[in-house]
């Protein structure tokens, strides 16, 4: 990958008032990078996006979009961005090709340039053979694909897209996530979105923001090693009357039940138990009939984060 650095946030706030939306955030986007950005509703995650775009100015802190400062040359800095936000700006009642030459000459793109600017996007992202037709005309996500292309259009070097399989259909969302892991090959790609798995399914790493802060910057195989099991369901016909003998095995924390003869066994990561359950459910004949590890989720990790970071900020506000 190559590490050039394409979005550089440093120390920014954004104040309403004596509300921090944005709370001293920083981060880097290098080139090749896809980056999920996730947050509660009210987080800041909005904020940061107009922030990054400037469409706000931060009240305090440093944006740099492929090395242009966006408050000291701005229109060098926007020169360098692609914006897909969750409602397309789109004109229904142009063609795709007349609405993408318009978005061309938009981006300052030489007259000379144009068709062979529109020609790329439109093989990029799938739009060659509906050129003619109105953009009113065709499915959400054919409408989707016109937006990210007038994003992309100009060769940005950062892409900024909200929400973008929003009100899709499963096949229309497989289509677009395609496409942006493309876009990752030669941009920096930021992805706001509520939707976990598809952070998962094509982000490089995910950053979380709660309460204007980022909680967690992480790359996806590090997510892979939090999400690595820490529970064990089995399940007895025979439970017995006592689970001292699994409690005192190594790294386990907490033996309970779930019902229907299943018990969630709590465990350190490194230390799993399966065979020394398998061997003790034998031994004492509890007719061990399922033994299933249990994955964090995106999600699980997700809820866990920001609701510990809550529970933190009312400790902290609490008389």
């Amino acid at each position: 990958m190559n590490q050039e650095i394409l979005i550089n946030a440093q120390h920014i706030s954004r104040y309403y008032g004596a509300l921090a939306a944005v709370d001293d955030v920083s981060f880097e986007v290098r080139r090749g990078e896809v980056v999920g950005f996730l947050g509660p509703n009210g987080a800041g995650k909005s904020t940061t996006m107009q922030l990054i775009t400037g469409n706000l100015a931060p009240n305090m802190g440093k944006i740099e979009i492929n090395g242009f400062d966006i408050l000291d040359q701005p229109k060098l800095a926007k020169a360098e961005l692609g914006y897909l936000p969750e409602q397309p700006p789109l004109y229904r009642d142009a063609s795709v090709d007349e609405y993408l030459l318009f978005c061309a000459k938009l981006n300052r793109i030489a007259s000379a340039q144009q068709k062979s600017a529109l020609d790329n996007v439109k093989q990029r992202c799938g739009l060659t053979e509906v050129g003619k037709r109105l953009i009113g005309a065709l499915s959400k996500g054919y409408q989707q694909r016109v937006g990210i292309a007038q994003a992309i259009i100009h060769s940005p070097a950062v892409v900024i897209l909200d929400e973008p399989t929003v009100g899709l259909d499963p096949i229309q969302i497989r289509e677009i996530r395609h496409l942006i892991r493309e876009l990752g090959n030669d941009h920096s790609v930021i992805l706001s979105t509520h939707i976990l798995p598809e952070v998962q399914a094509t982000c490089d790493r995910v950053q979380i923001i709660h309460h204007g802060k980022i909680v967690l910057s992480e790359s996806i195989t590090g997510l892979s090693e939090k999400m690595q099991s820490t529970q064990t369901i089995i399940a007895l016909r025979h439970p017995p009357a006592s689970f001292s003998e699994i409690e005192s095995l190594p790294g386990v924390d907490l033996v309970e039940s779930a019902g229907d003869g299943r018990f969630n066994i709590h465990h350190h990561p490194e230390q799993n138990p399966a065979e020394e359950i398998v061997s003790l459910a034998v031994h004492n004949a509890w007719g061990l009939f399922e033994l299933v590890p249990h994955r964090m989720s995106l999600e699980e990790i997700f809820v866990d984060i920001t609701h510990e970071e809550f529970d933190e900020a009312l400790e902290v506000e609490t008389p």
